[in-house]
């Protein structure tokens, strides 16, 4: 791309964090519009970090010729109404996860993606980072033969204390809940390692049931989404998944896959609890043999590390972004994966109710529905 691509960020939480900065780093991307639903707090960020424009009026920063592309860090449920107004307005579109409440909504705006003729990507990090690649080409190498295992262990404290206020987080509703941010990269980055599900069955918890609400002079709301999530997942060929989420474990164990097949194990981990990318490890053991650390190649390794791991795998992901913009063509993970993940949450939830197995439908014949 010859000259920069103008963004435009909309939300200013996660948005604020990750997405400016990463914005005003690359240099394939210039940051020309912020939105906040508060003009005033619009504005203070944009003159805090020399941004042109700040609204509270989606539509006023559609109309701005110098953005030709918004990226959404918006709360889940706002993502729907937003990202379709931004595909609509022939606008390319990077949305954060949960992408939607719905795998429906999902869908709806992969379609409206294609008929504008716009990239429409997903915030799916994992993808990008140097020891998760490591494993990918592992297994693509054949590494550990026929499958036999995979478990997935996400055990994290970010909401063990009750005292954490109350917000959309808490509301199911509101695409709040373990399931929603840790759950949405999980489905995306099996999907991406080992190929589509067969089946699911789940189990969805609440271990603390109400918080206290910080503008309500903390009166203790109701949680109605999900802190814990225990997923089984049956993979093409009949190979078993389990999947272990919880955003309430004091000193838990932090994130990590294991990977079992006929000729020997994959182990991808880190303990790391206050930073979700920063120290990923890979270990490898043929048949018999004992696990010894992978040396993850440089020519994966990040061209520059932050004190914030999450900015340099989505730097990756705006690479990826912006190489789809000037190829025209849709690249992964965009938002095809994107229903995939919704579509596995939907069932998880169904599932879970239904407190039975579910199949999981073909993505292209969903797709097509």
């Amino acid at each position: 791309m010859s000259t920069p691509l103008g963004v435009a960020v909309v939300g200013t939480g996660f948005g604020k964090i990750i997405h400016i900065p990463a914005f005003q780093h690359h240099p394939g991307t210039e940051l020309v519009a912020v939105y906040h639903r508060d003009l005033g707090t619009a504005k203070a960020i944009a003159d805090q970090h020399q941004i042109p424009h700040a609204h509270n009026q989606l539509e006023k920063i559609l109309r701005l010729p110098e953005v030709q592309a918004v990226s959404i860090a918006t709360p889940p449920f706002l993502h729907y109404a937003m990202a379709k107004q931004v595909l609509a307005a022939g606008k390319h579109l990077l949305l954060e996860k949960p992408l939607t409440l719905r795998a429906e909504e999902t869908r709806e705006l992969y379609h409206l993606a294609q008929q504008n003729q716009v990239i429409a990507m997903a915030d799916f990090e994992f993808r990008f980072i140097p020891a998760w690649q490591c494993l990918a080409q592992y297994l693509a190498q054949g590494a550990v033969g026929k499958l036999r295992f995979v478990k997935v262990d996400w055990l994290v404290g970010s909401r063990a204390n009750p005292e954490r206020p109350w917000n959309w987080y808490a509301q199911a509703e509101q695409g709040g809940g373990a399931l929603g941010a840790l759950g949405s990269h999980s489905f995306d980055y099996l999907h991406w390692l080992f190929g589509p599900a067969q089946e699911l069955s789940a189990r969805l918890s609440c271990a603390i049931t109400e918080r206290p609400d910080p503008l309500d002079n903390r009166q203790p709301k109701p949680v109605t989404a999900d802190d814990t999530a225990l997923i089984s997942l049956t993979l093409a060929g009949g190979v078993p998944c389990q999947i272990n989420l919880s955003s309430v474990t004091y000193a838990g164990r932090g994130h990590w896959l294991e990977v079992y097949g006929e000729k020997g194990t994959l182990v991808l981990g880190s303990d790391n609890l206050k930073d979700y990318v920063h120290g990923f490890r890979l270990w490898a053991a043929p048949a018999g043999k004992a696990l010894t650390e992978v040396e993850i190649p440089k020519e994966l390794a990040f061209s520059q590390v932050f004190t914030d791991g999450r900015l340099a795998p989505f730097l990756r992901v705006v690479d990826q972004w912006l190489a789809a913009i000037t190829e025209g063509v849709s690249l992964a993970p965009s938002l095809r994966e994107g229903t995939y993940s919704q579509l596995l949450m939907d069932l998880t939830h169904q599932a879970h109710q239904q407190k039975r197995w579910v199949a999981v439908p073909d993505l292209t014949a969903y797709l097509a529905q």
